[in-house]
């Protein structure tokens, strides 16, 4: 699956970088880079069935920061970069403690252009780390690594040539495999999480 997904990124990166090199050498009235910093809210949409119970993943805010690379004016690929922690319950029940997301996102983007206004949607691939697990009431949790999808929208704003404002929502079909007190069989936990971010970016 891994190498299926990656096969897929690198054929999707020679090919915009082959329409890159078709522009127009008149179009170049656009910056190559940018970067932003965001403020972002983490919000899980856990399912139910880690122990035949609701379970309840807490919202987090984080700060995060991406680059974004454009393979002509309208096309582009971004990759951010962030981590966060999550409390973890059962609903009206044990604590399962708390463990860290490290979830680098790579999407690529189709760029619209409005005055000062540039929507863009996006679809990437996600691969999330769990890590700083701590197991609350239990003797033993673990995580397993793993690889999801995600949609996404959003709008820069220009202040001026450099400097921009920008609004980021992004959906993250993310899903792990639970391991609980070394139980012979794992539990397959969503957490789907919606990523909701505000910020400045600098294009160069």
């Amino acid at each position: 699956m891994k190498k299926i997904i990656f096969s897929t990124i690198l054929t999707c990166l020679f090919v915009f970088n082959t329409q890159a090199q078709d522009e127009a050498t008149s179009n170049d009235d656009y910056s190559k880079w940018q970067a932003r910093f965001r403020i972002i809210s983490v919000i899980p949409s856990p399912g139910d069935d880690i122990v035949g119970a609701d379970i309840d993943i807490s919202t987090a805010f984080v700060p995060e920061l991406d680059f974004t690379y454009f393979f002509t004016k309208n096309i582009s690929a971004e990759l951010i970069l962030a981590t966060t922690k999550h409390d973890v319950e059962i609903e009206n029940g044990a604590d399962l403690g708390h463990v860290w997301l490290l979830p680098p996102t790579l999407s690529f983007q189709y760029h619209f252009y409005a005055d000062k206004f540039k929507p863009y949607v996006g679809a990437g691939i996600n691969y999330t780390l769990f890590y700083g697990i701590d197991e609350g009431d239990l003797e033993d949790i673990d995580y397993e690594n793993t690889i999801g999808f995600s949609l996404q929208t959003g709008l820069d704003y220009s202040l001026n040539e450099k400097w921009f404002l920008n609004l980021d929502i992004k959906k993250i079909f993310l899903k792990t495999d639970v391991t609980v007190n070394n139980a012979p069989e794992d539990v397959e936990v969503e957490i789907n999480p919606l990523v909701i971010g505000f910020g400045v970016g600098m294009k160069f």
